[in-house]
């Protein structure tokens, strides 16, 4: 047992939003309880924040990394309130919700009551120009056939095509799933990604009625009371001042944690036990050595190998590989830019056979991000497979963008400025078997290296609100092992 009032050392590796809500909770709750503890934040970048990026430029607010997120993932909400920051949550536009999937050249509307691929209003499929008569009678027959028995993970992919049919996987869940993850869904692990699939057939007998459900459910929770009231209503939420005002209150919360930007974690040794407790040495690049009593690693996947493999078996880290993705911003001017947009966006299929992956029409779905005479619009680059466009120049990644949103979208104006932003090794692919991988991996990590955590998008879910969530959870079993 460690002595009273003794000051616990814990050292995060990693200054992303893991990183940071880890730190966040391990200090509210050590005050909570009386706890002291003493927090370094190891982030190899010279600013906090990981893939959360918001540039402000001529007015617009520009959402380099990711954009916003699901309502009903409450963790980040949670965070914006302990926070106190909770009236700067935005909600999407509910004129901009309208959505389209490329099919053919042509952009149609996506079916009615189509949630995460999946048909829900079946008036919605009947009507949809997407997929043929047969591939719509093929996705019905979900509503007939028997849940597989067995309890083995399976592919997305693979579960899609059983129940739903191989023309629906391509042309309805691929161009929306697959964008999440900038995966091959024939690759992704179903139990990782989208377990509520196999639970919606396990309990339903049926994928349409148990999403159908899930549907209902996820409507009553974004218009739930436990939502600020400003914001209720929304399936999707952002930041007024962009996502980088989460990372700005998360530091501005943080200022007795020692900070060490623009300095990479070398290596993590074990130290001779001290106090009933496992210590650690975590050596920084400029040759720096932090004493720790915990470490929490919510570095990538490959990033935490590097460090823990002189320590334990670390094969289940180096299974989870990483897709290279790019985003293209334009600013136009309203006045010549001679269009309109009625929805929030677009999204491709695999099949079409674009380097454009989607779109985002990013000034009519979130208003605040665009001055009132100009529009914005977002473009995104690369997938598993198909990840060698990235390394294109600017100008030949300008040149592809506005080639492929002319000929989609008739777009020919020249735009006042582009940004590009390449976010390479970026996108964590959770292969089949991923979860009982990371079980095994943190179940050797408690018996081989107590006191050491491993968290992050790696793990258990890529969301925001997922890495928050698994955050706090860690800062919770850090202090309970420090007892």
């Amino acid at each position: 047992m460690r002595g009273t009032g003794q000051t616990d050392r814990i050292v995060i590796i990693g200054g992303g939003i893991s990183g940071l809500s880890s730190a966040f909770y391990v200090l509210r709750q050590a005050r909570e309880s009386g706890r002291q503890v003493q927090v370094t934040i190891v982030e190899e970048a010279p600013q906090l924040g990981g893939k959360i990026d918001t540039l402000h430029k001529e007015g617009f607010v520009i959402e380099k990394g990711p954009d916003s997120f699901l309502a009903r993932k409450r963790a980040i909400v949670d965070l914006a309130v302990d926070l106190g920051i909770e009236q700067e949550l935005t909600a999407q536009n509910p004129n901009g919700r309208k959505s389209y999937i490329l099919r053919g050249g042509k952009l149609h509307p996506m079916p009615q009551g189509l949630m995460l691929g999946v048909p829900t209003d079946l008036d919605g499929l009947e009507s949809t120009e997407l997929i043929t008569e047969g591939a719509k009678q093929r996705v019905l027959q979900d509503l007939e056939l028997a849940a597989q028995e067995g309890s083995d993970d399976e592919s997305v992919g693979h579960f899609l095509e059983r129940r739903l049919g191989k023309e629906a996987v391509q042309l309805l869940a691929e161009p929306l799933l697959a964008g999440i993850y900038a995966g091959d869904l024939y690759k992704l692990s179903l139990r990782a990604t989208f377990p509520q699939f196999r639970d919606a057939e396990l309990r339903h007998g049926s994928l349409i009625r148990g999403m159908q459900e899930s549907r209902k459910a996820s409507v009553a929770a974004a218009a739930g009371n436990d939502l600020p009231e400003h914001v209720r209503g929304s399936m999707f939420l952002t930041f007024r001042n962009g996502l980088s005002a989460l990372v700005e209150a998360l530091e501005q919360a943080l200022p007795a944690v020692d900070l060490k930007l623009g300095v990479k974690a070398a290596a993590v040794r074990r130290l001779p036990q001290k106090g009933g407790n496992a210590a650690y040495e975590v050596e920084l690049d400029t040759g720096e050595k932090l004493e720790a009593d915990a470490v929490n690693v919510t570095v990538q996947a490959f990033g935490a190998a590097e460090l823990l493999r002189p320590l334990m078996d670390v094969s289940e880290l180096e299974a989870v590989r990483y897709v290279s993705v790019a985003n293209v911003v334009l600013a136009f001017d309203k006045a010549s830019f001679g269009l309109q947009f009625d929805g929030s966006g677009f999204v491709i299929p695999r099949v079409e056979g674009r380097q454009i992956t989607a779109c985002t029409w990013t000034s009519t779905k979130w208003t605040h991000t665009s001055p009132e005479d100009k529009v914005l619009f977002r473009c995104y680059l690369g997938r598993s497979g198909a990840e060698e466009v990235v390394e294109l120049d600017d100008e030949q990644l300008i040149a592809l963008v506005r080639r492929e949103v002319k000929e989609i979208m008739g777009v020919n104006t020249e735009p006042q400025f582009a940004e590009i932003t390449r976010l390479r090794h970026s996108m964590p692919q959770y292969p089949v078997g991923h979860v009982e991988n990371m079980a095994r991996l943190r179940k050797r990590a408690a018996e081989q290296l107590p006191g050491v955590w491993i968290t992050g998008a790696a793990f258990d879910g890529v969301g925001l609100p997922d890495c928050i969530r698994q955050g706090k959870e860690a800062a919770s079993a850090i202090l309970d092992s420090l007892q």
